[in-house]
């Protein structure tokens, strides 16, 4: 199993930093952290499901306060350790150990696919916002990434979500103002896209599953990749990687 130097495992579940194969899933996830810095400036965050704790260091940079939550004990004993900038609990992502109202902002990252519960945790996530808090969650594009069907591919994910679909699960847990935006390839991702037979992410996939040794020229050009090259943007949205949700408590 291949781990980092801090020994946390790479299971499949989370992405880590630091790992050269991963290095496109780690690009393609602090994209969107990026993209919350000015959102959540000064700002009192709750993180559900911090995984390995990049994202809630990089929100802890900018944020007044930054609480992360994991249910793994391993991971959350991780984050303490190698992100001390943000506080770190181990929760039930159904129930919240925050009080009423309690934060300006919940993000929620690649994590409700995840969940059996999900409407429960979006009420959860309502309760613990003040008034005219935020609130941000991403989850893959189920119509792109497991195209064709209603069954996830991923075997760690319980259901995945259309930008309708997460739209509307947003809404009718109380939330306002909900918009969703999709997370593109840029120009050279999609140049590196025609290189690899049409798509980078099936090129790696395809290696995954031979379980044989990386091309050079994939390593390499996965390797390059940067939060830069992608795009999130509110149009065109069903032809998105991932899909994010903005929302505020009324």
């Amino acid at each position: 199993m291949t781990t980092t130097d801090s020994a946390l495992p790479l299971t499949g579940e989370r992405t880590v930093p630091g790992i050269p194969e991963e290095n496109y899933w780690f690009r393609r996830h602090e994209a969107v952290y990026i993209a919350l810095r000015d959102l959540v400036a000064g700002a009192s965050v709750l993180e559900a499901g911090c995984g390995e704790g990049y994202g809630a260091g990089m929100l802890a940079e900018v944020a007044t306060g930054v609480l992360a939550l994991d249910l793994d004990a391993a991971t959350a004993a991780h984050v303490a350790r190698r992100y001390p900038g943000a506080g770190v609990a181990r929760a039930n992502l159904v129930a919240l150990p925050v009080r009423d109202g309690g934060v300006d902002a919940v993000v929620s990252l690649q994590v409700i696919e995840h969940l059996w519960e999900q409407e429960r945790f979006l009420r959860e996530c309502l309760r613990v916002l003040r008034p005219g808090g935020a609130l941000v969650v991403s989850t893959p594009n189920r119509l792109t990434f497991s195209p064709g069907r209603d069954t996830p591919l991923n075997p760690f994910h319980t259901r995945e979500l259309s930008a309708a679909e997460l739209a509307c699960l947003v809404r009718d847990a109380g939330f306002a103002d909900v918009e969703v935006e999709g997370l593109h390839h840029g120009p050279r991702l999609r140049e590196l896209d025609a290189r690899h037979g049409g798509s980078l992410v099936d090129a790696q996939v395809a290696v995954a599953l031979a379980g044989g040794s990386w091309p050079a020229a994939l390593r390499r050009d996965v390797g390059s990749v940067t939060a830069g090259d992608f795009v999130l943007q509110p149009g065109d949205v069903d032809a998105s990687l991932d899909l994010v949700a903005f929302a505020t408590r009324p």
